[in-house]
């Protein structure tokens, strides 16, 4: 997270207040199938399953990826996802 971090503010990205506006943001969804809860970092991302703008091109490269805590795939988590529906490949 903190290379991530690095390269957010080289690219001038400010953290002002939780949710902001932002100039660029880099998450990092998950690493294998751990799962990691600290106050730093939690793996997998905790609403990534819920974005179709995360899922979908998930969905897209690796359809049968399973999520470590869900055990749901990529593509069936895509299907599901309501936030961002819009960025629905055509």
């Amino acid at each position: 997270m903190d290379a991530l971090k690095r390269v957010e503010a080289r690219f001038g990205r400010v953290r002002t207040v939780p949710n902001a506006p932002r100039t660029l943001d880099l998450d990092l969804i998950a690493l294998g199938r751990q799962v990691i809860e600290r106050q730093d970092l939690r793996l997998p991302h905790p609403r990534a399953h819920l974005r179709r703008f995360v899922m979908g091109p998930l969905a897209e490269i690796a359809p049968g990826w399973r999520h470590p805590v869900l055990d749901r795939t990529a593509a069936d988590l895509a299907d599901a996802a309501q936030i961002g529906a819009d960025a629905a490949p055509e």
